[in-house]
């Protein structure tokens, strides 16, 4: 009846895109499908990290929309994509995933840059002996210092005798 509006209303999808109209929308500059050169070339390895951007326009070897933006480890390279092992957490455990991406979808992970840098530091310190020091040293205790009193007398903080009478009068 007129009532009853389950006849009216849109069927509801639960697809392998459903809810990613914003996910996977590029800003209108950067629409339409040019991925450059480098996107082709890059080298990946196997222990590589690398982050998972989807590209929107090419739509194979595109991830589940979980994985947008996620981090992982190349465990498997093919001439068009890479498997990549990711961390899901299902209820309260950490599930490795597999997870072949093609080429486009994915790029080279800054997140371990730094820690990179600091063991090849480190490597040339204990070489040469020059640069900053490896081990980190909690901070150290101020050192001693004179403190010159100038015309003012120093008055001594010591402690003064309690009198309870003089508090509190009875």
């Amino acid at each position: 009846g007129s009532a009853d509006n389950t006849n009216y209303r849109m069927p509801h999808s639960f697809g392998y895109r459903a809810r990613t109209r914003k996910v996977y929308t590029r800003d209108p500059k950067r629409r339409g499908y040019i991925p450059s050169l480098s996107t082709y070339l890059a080298v990946y390895k196997v222990g590589d990290y690398v982050d998972v951007v989807v590209n929107p326009a090419e739509q194979r070897g595109l991830p589940y929309k979980y994985y947008q933006g996620r981090t992982g480890r190349v465990w498997s390279v093919t001439p068009r994509a890479v498997g990549v092992l990711i961390n899901k957490r299902v209820r309260q455990r950490i599930m490795r995933k597999k997870v072949m991406i093609r080429v486009e979808h994915v790029r080279k992970s800054q997140c371990n840059a730094d820690f990179l840098a600091r063991v090849k530091h480190n490597e040339e310190v204990r070489k040469t002996g020059k640069g900053t020091p490896i081990k980190r040293v909690p901070t150290q205790p101020r050192g001693a210092m004179n403190v010159k009193v100038g015309k003012n007398a120093v008055v001594p903080l010591g402690s003064k005798k309690y009198n309870f009478a003089e508090l509190f009068d009875y």
